[in-house]
């Protein structure tokens, strides 16, 4: 179950950099609660107008550093520029690259949180690939959001 906070907090990060025309990257990490994990991230436009997010060497640091002995990432959640689809890019990183891992990506900047999770696009890493879990009850069974108190 995702908590509002952790919501709140990704909808806070990911807005600030839309408000850039910037996507973002950032991790769930699972421990005694769970808690939004931003490394260090650099985000550019490339010659076609695209717009790219990559994790450097010292984000990739701050990720290890991060997590404690009990502690694993759980997902990853990244904001797209306009719809929310998995990419041929998030195909491939390796970030979340276990069985069960869950990949959720935010529309619009991050401004696409502002509707919850469900205008978001949910996957969730099955059989060496990643699976779209639709909204609804099926996606509940994985992934819910808390209702904000």
């Amino acid at each position: 179950m995702l908590t509002s906070n952790v919501l709140q907090d990704a909808r806070t990060f990911f807005e600030h950099r839309g408000t850039f025309g910037l996507e973002g990257t950032a991790m769930i990490k699972k421990g005694t609660g769970l808690e939004l994990v931003v490394p260090r991230q650099n985000a550019h436009r490339d010659a076609h107008g695209n717009v790219n997010v990559e994790v450097p060497r010292g984000g990739q640091m701050d990720l290890a550093l991060a997590v404690g002995p009990d502690d694993l990432y759980v997902a990853r959640i990244h904001s797209h520029p306009g719809d929310a689809f998995h990419s041929a890019a998030d195909d491939v990183n390796p970030v979340i690259s276990f069985q069960g891992g869950i990949s959720i990506v935010v529309p619009f900047f991050g401004l696409g949180l502002r509707r919850g999770l469900d205008a978001c696009a949910v996957y969730q890493f099955c059989d060496g690939s990643w699976k779209e879990l639709m909204a609804g009850p099926d996606r509940d069974r994985w992934i819910v959001a808390e209702e904000p108190s």
